[in-house]
């Protein structure tokens, strides 16, 4: 390729990218209370994340964190009068290189029946093992559950990370409830992308923000929502 070739590409390229930026910005800008519901969910799952990690003794294990594909960060709403049923939002984000993707918009549901009544809220984390898991989330709609599909994550520094259930498992989940951090039984589950969101704030669908081929530079995610990836990096980045 000849030089004036060379670099003429490397300016379409350019181009490229800055009006991809400015396009991104104007979207965000254009639905404030949309950025402003994305902002408010990220900063709360990173606060999350981090009370968490800070308390070593009862954290995610660091062998497993440094494992994971994919960290999900939900508020999940408990609620029921003879017939229960949770529901949640929270953000997920795939590992790339050198750090973690833009946060995509997810809802969390389920329904359970029996003698209950009350109200709870609860903090739930789930880690996707590998990508069999992933590309379970790149679906309109994935269900938690199945045979060895889900397990509960063990917590603490001198925790094992090789038992039989955490290998078989696709997902290892955690809640924190009152105070309270451990692994969680979440079979039945269902995780659906909130495109609403999803599309107001990227201009893209759920399976778009974490699809293998797209990349992400810190740059290229909003300001509000990048407080979840950058909190994620200061615990797990594969180099």
């Amino acid at each position: 390729m000849c030089a004036p070739t060379f670099y003429r590409t490397i300016s379409i390229f350019v181009l490229s990218l800055i009006i991809g930026v400015v396009s991104m910005t104007a979207r965000v800008q254009n639905n404030p209370k949309k950025l402003a519901e994305a902002t408010k969910q990220s900063q709360e799952a990173a606060d999350v994340f981090t009370e968490i990690m800070n308390v070593p003794d009862k954290s995610i294990p660091r062998g497993l964190l440094d494992k994971a594909e994919a960290i999900a960060v939900f508020e999940v709403v408990k609620a029921g009068f003879i017939v229960g049923g949770r529901g949640g939002h929270g953000v997920i984000s795939r590992r790339v290189r050198g750090g973690w993707s833009a946060p995509a918009f997810f809802n969390l549901g389920g329904g359970s029946i029996g003698l209950q009544i009350g109200a709870s809220k609860t903090d739930v984390i789930l880690l996707f093992m590998n990508t069999g898991a992933l590309e379970g989330l790149l679906q309109d709609k994935f269900e938690i559950g199945g045979e060895g599909s889900a397990a509960a994550g063990p917590v603490g520094r001198s925790a094992s990370a090789t038992t039989d259930a955490q290998l078989k498992a696709q997902i290892l989940s955690y809640s924190r409830s009152k105070g309270l951090f451990a692994g969680l039984e979440i079979k039945g589950s269902v995780i659906s992308p909130d495109n609403d969101d999803n599309q107001a704030v990227y201009g893209k669908k759920a399976k778009e923000i974490l699809a293998p081929t797209q990349s992400w530079t810190m740059n290229q995610i909003p300001a509000g929502v990048r407080i979840f990836p950058r909190t994620l990096a200061r615990y797990s980045t594969r180099r």
